[in-house]
């Protein structure tokens, strides 16, 4: 019998870990910013989501967000530049880096 290490499938390159958090618990607190991917949503049509691979402290965690206004600022980001700190904050019924 085959072991399914033996089968040379490797997971997708942004599969990320931790537990999935809602952006709700992360706001005004210090988290790194490990990556992140831009993707349509499967669930509202014509629309795109923000997936953020974080961690708090030393744990990892996903969290994700159809915040538009965190997806343009979160392009500007140089991949190369990741790691990074900040925090979340809503302001006015948006969410903002800061």
């Amino acid at each position: 019998m085959n072991q399914f290490k033996d089968l040379n499938i490797s997971k997708p390159p942004q599969c990320f870990t931790g537990d999935k958090m809602s952006i709700d618990r992360i706001l005004n607190r210090d988290i790194t910013v490990h990556d992140y991917r831009i993707a349509d949503s499967k669930v509202k049509e014509n629309t795109k989501y923000l997936q953020l691979q974080i961690s708090i402290d030393t744990t990892m965690h996903v969290v994700f967000t159809g915040s538009t206004m965190l997806m343009d600022i979160i392009k500007k980001v140089d991949k190369s530049k990741l790691p990074f700190t900040t925090r979340i904050v809503k302001e006015n019924r948006r969410y903002d880096f800061t």
